[in-house]
């Protein structure tokens, strides 16, 4: 702890040193995402009740900005990572509730412009290290696949130069992906319980003595290496490290077990604090501090499943002040922890309580750029360069919207929060159908800067709320966008109240009460 404390601390030296030199022209960029990374995990963002020590984390806040109202757009994975990197709502695909599956077939389609293939375009070299979860083509053999086979569909096809990672740490096939080849040939099978750790994982073919432990230092290096490498080259980079951790299975190195005194998951969250501190570490060593932009964030709220609920009697809360979890329409499930640095250009310490967006990215790193997004592209993307530059002085966004794991939808506008079900839309309790049963109202409407634990359903006093708020939702919807410009087209067609409650769920879709489905 002492000699990570000496390196942060040189780190941001470094970093004043060189945002007194910043370079003008185009800023590196990095976007480090957590996966199920609760916004009360990070230490400094809920100081009254966070009892995990993530001093990486909170010294990178005090580097830049930090967002206190920034959400993902849905409650889940693959959903808030199409977002991300496609600056739209995940609803408009063909995605309207859960996850994709084990080998699920590719979301973004080839033609669809990505974050990563606009900065392509702008002379950047794009690389995607982690977690994908986005689809690929599955070269089919009978029954199986032929892992010897190129896997199409994967990130090298929207935008990205290199690829290297895991599709998902708990979804078969159980090894490394580069490009667009399996590393080596899974020819052993990995069977069902395994992976234990709070997680029931899917039996498949893995790689003989596959390790879960060295996945996220394995991921960390090759993300040292491509900053190093890229930064020697001098040509602008994108990375995109979408990282496996903290979420299940919690495969903690020996280094880490036992540190934090709370339990496997808090030991996994203080290993990712580690390992973005190398990360943070290597571009200051590499000497491209103060010409690179780095945000991170999470994908979505904490997963109930990794022990929440012992974690809370110990005084630790991974939803902070808010109510729900990972999968659940309440803010618990997609309010995120974003932190920002921009040395010389976004002030240190500094907050914003702007509601923003994952979709955000895009046209945030098309207006440091000075470019404008094709029609047909970001359509629910808003610049927050003025937000990070410090010379927004209104909302950036007239409205966002949420989405459970069920597919359920809500809606904010300023103070105002409008909840498209009578329960969580997730796993959260009352699940949808039992708080119909209970008689409960068909939506929830909260004031949630009066109310931030969504506590009080306040829909039957204001009527006009829920009409307003339900009428700018369905012009979303119709709009194919929520932002200025002509009028798009949804993949499929959008049911902003999908089926009835006590109807099935359409074969298909995603397995919403699986926690393995994520």
């Amino acid at each position: 702890m002492k000699k990570l404390l000496f390196l942060t601390l040189i780190g941001m030296a470094v970093v004043r040193a060189a945002a007194a030199a910043a370079p003008a022209g185009r800023p590196n960029i990095i976007f480090i995402l957590a996966d199920d990374l609760g916004y009360g995990d990070v230490h400094g963002l809920n100081p009254g009740h966070g009892k995990i020590a993530t001093p990486c984390l909170d010294h990178f806040a005090a580097q830049g900005m930090t967002f206190t109202e920034a959400h993902s757009s849905s409650a889940v994975c693959t959903p808030s990572r199409y977002s991300l990197l496609t600056g739209r709502y995940n609803w408009r695909s063909r995605l309207q509730s859960g996850v994709l599956g084990k080998y699920g077939s590719t979301l973004i389609p080839t033609d669809r412009l990505t974050v990563a293939g606009m900065l392509k375009q702008q002379g950047y070299d794009t690389a995607c290290i982690g977690k994908w979860h986005l689809g690929w083509q599955w070269p089919q053999q009978g029954d199986g696949y032929d892992f010897s086979q190129p896997i199409q569909g994967g990130p090298t096809t929207v935008g990205f130069d290199y690829y290297f990672g895991t599709d998902v740490p708990n979804y078969p096939p159980y090894c490394f992906i580069e490009n667009d080849h399996t590393v080596g040939i899974p020819a052993t099978s990995l069977p069902k319980g395994l992976l234990g750790h709070n997680m029931a994982s899917v039996a498949g073919p893995a790689l003989p003595g596959w390790s879960l432990e060295a996945i996220l230092p394995t991921i960390t290096d090759k993300a040292c290496g491509f900053i190093a490498t890229r930064a020697k080259a001098g040509r602008p980079f994108f990375l995109y490290l979408p990282l496996t951790s903290p979420h299940t299975p919690l495969a903690v190195s020996d280094e880490w077990l036992g540190r934090s005194k709370l339990g496997r998951y808090a030991d996994y969250v203080m290993e990712t604090d580690a390992m973005i501190g190398r990360v943070l570490q290597t571009v200051e060593a590499s000497g491209v501090a103060g010409n690179t932009l780095v945000m991170l964030a999470s994908d979505n709220g904490c997963a109930p499943y990794i022990g929440v609920a012992e974690l809370e009697q110990q005084g630790h809360f991974p939803s902070a002040d808010r109510r729900g979890y990972k999968s659940d329409i309440w803010d618990g499930g997609h309010r995120i922890p974003l932190l920002v640095r921009w040395p010389g250009r976004v002030k240190a310490g500094s907050t914003s309580s702007q509601l923003v967006s994952l979709a955000d990215f895009m046209a945030t790193c098309a207006g440091i750029l000075d470019i404008k997004i094709p029609a047909g592209a970001g359509e629910d993307s808003v610049s927050l360069l003025p937000v990070l530059l410090g010379t927004a002085d209104v909302p950036v966004h007239e409205a966002l919207v949420f989405h459970s794991i069920e597919g359920r939808f809500a809606i904010r506008q300023g103070n105002w929060k409008l909840e498209l079900c009578p329960g969580s839309g997730g796993w959260g309790k009352p699940v949808d159908m039992a708080a119909t049963k209970q008689g409960l109202p068909l939506v929830q409407l909260y004031d949630v800067v009066v109310d931030v634990g969504e506590s009080n359903n306040v829909q039957a006093a204001h009527p006009e709320v829920v009409a307003r708020l339900t009428k700018l939702l369905e012009k979303y919807v119709a709009d194919g966008r929520s932002t200025p410009g002509a009028p798009q087209k949804n993949d499929r067609p959008v049911n902003i109240w999908k089926k009835p409650l006590n109807e099935p769920r359409q074969a298909g879709a995603g397995k919403a009460n699986v926690p393995a489905a994520d």
